[in-house]
């Protein structure tokens, strides 16, 4: 059986033919052959050997020596040693190794009686304790701080033993009185820590009693100070907090970041005050410029996000003070700053805010930031969140973001157009200045995705004459000179915007339209540019100016159809805006020529792959409605698609809103609860910070803020029968899951007539879980219960079990007897959250993943929206599929789901299922996820529970 250890060595080369190698090394007088004797035979033993014979010559040959570094060995194999026979007695031989403590703690040498007294803090055996006490005292009055700081962790350690207070009665008063007139910082730490553990009484009267001198402690004994206050004040209805607090308020200006870190969390903790929480918040502010760990800058964060839940109106006051973070080189901490801030909007800070943002985007610029693209794409969401919020700041924004439409970065890109497009929507003010901006720098966009969003918008937010023709101008630009191919003589296809004979392999492109220097100016650009071959194009980015003609002729028929869409729309407006119906003609004949000169290069060879039949009838639809138009089509090409994107931003708010509804927690308090009326209390000698703590406690109390999250009855959902009601000992467990922790309350009752002695509950696990301690064993007298407790990491998001047995002795069989106990199965879902996601962000993470789980659907469900939500409730996840979408019967439903573990990991799903003729639902579920863990966990889970009985 394990036993447990206070001292840990790795050492792989053991063995027990060792034994007598050392036991020769030992016998000899050279000193580094005994140093190392001794440091093979603690590794030995470490290692679980035994080493019976050794003990002899240990105490024959070491124990005289006047080594330190032997001496040091010596106590670190007197700790590892078995002291105990099996029956629980303590070794005759330990009687030989009293003196030689006691000797030591009388040394000349300091460093001797140090280690000997610290070595008596890992003693539990008070039968070797008891001869040593009086030395041990004795040493609480030595002139060297080394010694009395290690006295004072000896008597602590004796005095917290099951019969430690037998031993030294008066340890508490003794253990004061040193504080009292203790200089040394370490020992007067291990005095207060030694009285708030055994004697809190006394540990509050020194605290008390030095009110005014706290804030010139050492940064330990504040510390200290600090625990002990957050222990005394979870006591409730504590009538003295108040002056509690002060303490704490008077250590926020300790020089020691640690302290101030530390007494912020206690001061949230203890107080909803205002001022308090005021404090607290600046507190994290001031560490989170101040501190370069990005770790750190982290944690704090995390801390200031916990505020915000509980106190926004007090972290509104500070969100300034938090963008400042932004100066940290680090993209997390970027992108907690930027998600906490967003949080914090109010009408009274969004324009500072946006204006700090700007800053930061004219920053990523400059090119010297690392990753600057993914970190302007990062900005150009959060400005994107405040416009759609406080429409009155995006004319401020929009134009500044519009010159990124070009970005290298496309995600960036495509951020910025889906942006413009909804501000143009919602906000008609801009709509003159963000048109004529999109046609100016349109010839900047590589990024095929974005050349359609922005194509779109010229489709629909064109409405003026001069627009509607600068908008077909900029188009016919960048599409070139027509035809987009040419047959040479010899039968060659070429690009016909080249030269016939080329003497150079490039062409000088003058363009109309001017270029952005570094500095922020404008120039007419006219250079020499590399003819570019169809092979080498990039669909993503590009460098040509004819940025339309140059991703068509890379293959990109789906944007090839948006720009016949585009003219098509373009030349509907122009029929209502231009009374000259020549001009209209003239325009509606060059568009159809462009439509049809992108067919012929879609059927002919000079492309390696052809023109996809979506984009052809889409292309064919354009070319027919143009010459043949009716007032029914007009409508639904005009006004429809506006209609239909303005519904969808509208829903898309609806949805936000009722998130919003739903995250707001209304607690309630009892109808008997006890109120304290403000007004009626007596304010004698209350300090402001105390009067506003009593009326936030007064508040809560009539709210419910005091009200426990977990009901008592959900508790019996949770307890786990571990053994049978037949078997001897009865067992069950209530398991708490709670992040990285796993906490198993275990209950043992004993329904024999006999006492059960070494009675151990022996746990293992199973998947990425690991047992931190080892519960130890017990006494268990007839009919009587205990309560073990067993605490278990988890490292990954993952199905684990736990399993184990139950060991004990009665005085009637001498064998062991065991009961084997049922498993814990640890539920994936308890690690798994809902959560929310862009669908760019989706894509592109399921495009990314590489570990897939394929489930084929097999239920009784009959209907697909029952289906879909069965398996969200059964999966814990959160569909990001709009409710508009899954809407109707068609007979085929397809939605993602989308969820984040506690440890960062991201689960995808996507559901595509139909309805057979037959009625019943098939399809696949597929998972995605960056671990294989969380893929085929979730898999398990979904193919348990999708039949719908369960």
């Amino acid at each position: 059986m394990e036993k447990p250890s206070t001292l840990l060595v790795h050492f792989d080369k053991g063995s027990a033919a060792m034994a007598s190698e050392i036991k020769a090394d030992l016998e000899g007088s050279d000193v580094a052959a005994k140093v190392d004797a001794m440091k093979r035979a603690v590794m030995l033993l470490l290692n679980g050997e035994t080493l019976p014979q050794l003990f002899i010559t240990v105490v024959r040959y070491v124990l005289p020596s006047e080594d330190h570094t032997v001496q040091k060995l010596l106590l670190l194999y007197l700790e590892i040693i078995d002291k105990r026979d099996a029956a629980g007695r303590v070794l005759p031989e330990m009687i030989l190794i009293c003196q030689n403590l006691r000797n030591n703690l009388q040394h000349p040498n300091e460093y001797i009686r140090g280690v000997t007294l610290r070595f008596l803090c890992r003693l539990s055996e008070p039968e070797v304790l008891e001869p040593l006490v009086p030395s041990i005292l004795e040493n609480l009055e030595h002139r060297h701080h080394f010694i009395r700081r290690h006295a004072l962790s000896a008597i602590s350690a004796i005095y917290r033993l099951p019969h430690g207070d037998q031993l030294i009665p008066d340890a508490p008063e003794l253990v004061e009185r040193a504080l009292a007139s203790e200089q040394d910082a370490s020992a007067r730490r291990n005095a207060f820590l030694m009285l708030c553990a055994c004697a809190q009484e006394r540990a509050v009267a020194y605290l008390l009693s030095n009110v005014d001198r706290v804030a010139e402690w050492p940064d330990l004994l504040q510390m200290a100070a600090v625990d002990l206050i957050r222990k005394v004040c979870r006591s409730p209805n504590r009538a003295d907090k108040g002056r509690y607090i002060k303490i704490i308020i008077s250590l926020l200006s300790s020089p020691s970041t640690a302290v101030v870190y530390e007494c912020a969390g206690a001061l949230v903790s203890l107080s909803s005050a205002p001022t308090a929480v005021r404090a607290a918040a600046n507190t994290y502010c001031e560490l989170l410029s101040s501190q370069s760990d990005n770790n750190v800058k982290l944690i704090i964060l995390d801390r200031l996000n916990e505020l915000r839940t509980s106190h926004r109106d007090v972290m509104v006051d500070v969100v300034m003070d938090v963008l400042r973070a932004l100066t940290s080189p680090n993209l997390d901490v970027k992108r907690k700053v930027l998600d906490l801030v967003l949080d914090l909007l109010t009408p009274r800070n969004v324009e500072e805010v946006v204006l700090n943002l700007k800053k930061e985007v004219v920053k990523t610029q400059a090119g010297e930031l690392e990753k600057g693209g993914e970190y302007r794409q990062m900005l150009v969401q959060a400005i994107h969140a405040c416009a759609v919020e406080y429409s009155e700041v995006a004319g401020s924004v929009v134009h500044l973001l519009m010159d990124f439409l070009g970005d290298t970065n496309v995600a960036a890109a495509v951020d910025v157009v889906l942006f413009v497009r909804e501000i143009i929507e919602t906000n008609p003010k801009l709509r003159v200045s963000m048109i004529q901006r999109l046609i100016d720098t349109f010839y900047q966009i590589r990024a095929s995705r974005v050349c359609s969003c922005a194509l779109w918008i010229l489709g629909e937010y064109s409405l003026s004459l001069s627009e509607v023709e600068s908008a077909l101008s900029t188009i016919k630009q960048c599409l070139g000179d027509l035809p987009f191919y040419t047959v040479s003589e010899e039968g060659e296809a070429t690009d016909s915007a080249k030269p016939a004979q080329p003497v150079v392999n490039s062409v000088t492109v003058s363009s109309r339209r001017p270029v952005v220097l570094a500095d922020g100016t404008y120039a007419t650009q006219s250079a020499a540019t590399e003819a570019i071959s169809t092979a080498s194009v990039a669909p993503g980015l590009l460098s040509s100016t004819l940025n339309l003609r140059s991703l068509i002729l890379s293959g990109d028929f789906f944007l090839a159809a948006v720009i016949a869409c585009t003219l098509t729309k373009l030349v509907l407006r122009l029929e209502e805006v231009q009374p000259s119906k020549v001009e209209t003609n003239k325009v509606c004949t060059g568009a159809l020529l462009i439509m049809t000169s992108i067919l012929q290069l879609g059927q002919s060879s000079y492309l390696p792959q052809p023109i996809d039949n979506d984009s052809y009838d889409r292309i064919v639809l354009c070319v027919r409605l143009l010459c043949n138009t009716g007032d029914d089509v007009r409508k639904i090409w005009l006004q429809s698609c506006r209609q239909s994107f303005a519904k969808m931003l509208a829903e898309k708010q609806f949805r936000e809103t009722e998130e919003m509804k739903a995250k707001a927690q209304v607690s309630h308090a009892q109808p008997d609860d006890l109120i304290d009326f403000y007004h009626l209390k007596s304010r004698r000698g209350m300090s402001q910070l105390e009067l506003e703590d009593e009326v936030q406690d007064d508040l809560k109390a009539a709210t419910g803020g005091f009200t426990k999250d977990a009901d008592d009855a959900n508790r019996l959902n949770r307890i786990l029968q571990l053994t049978g009601f037949s078997d001897p000992v009865y067992a069950e467990a209530y398991v708490t899951v709670h992040h990285y922790d796993i906490v198993l309350d275990v209950t043992v009752i004993n329904r024999t007539k006999e006492t059960l002695q070494n009675m151990c509950l022996e746990l293992a696990t199973m998947g990425d879980l690991k047992l931190v301690d080892r519960p130890q064993n017990y006494t268990l007298a007839p009919a009587s219960s205990k309560q073990i407790r067993a605490n278990i990491k988890v490292s990954s998001t993952e199905t684990g079990v736990i399993f184990g047995n139950i060991v004990y002795e009665t005085s009637n069989v001498m064998e062991r007897s065991v009961i084997v106990l049922n498993d814990i199965h640890i539920d994936i879902m308890d690690y798994i959250s809902p959560a929310t996601c862009a669908d760019v962000t989706f894509r592109n993470m399921w495009a990314e993943f590489e570990w897939e789980n394929k489930v084929a659907v097999n239920t009784v469900i009959q209907t697909e929206k029952e289906f879909l939500d069965h398996i969200i409730k059964s999966t814990n996840m959160k569909c990001l599929t709009p409710p508009s979408a899954l809407d109707g019967e068609c007979g085929f439903l397809a939605a993602n789901l989308y969820a984040k573990s506690v440890f960062g990991e991201d689960a995808l799903v996507n559901i595509s299922i139909e309805k057979q003729f037959d009625g019943k639902l098939s399809g696949y579920i597929r998972i995605r996820s960056k671990t294989q863990g969380i893929a085929l966990s979730l898999g398990d889970k979904i193919t348990l529970k999708q039949k719908g009985g369960s």
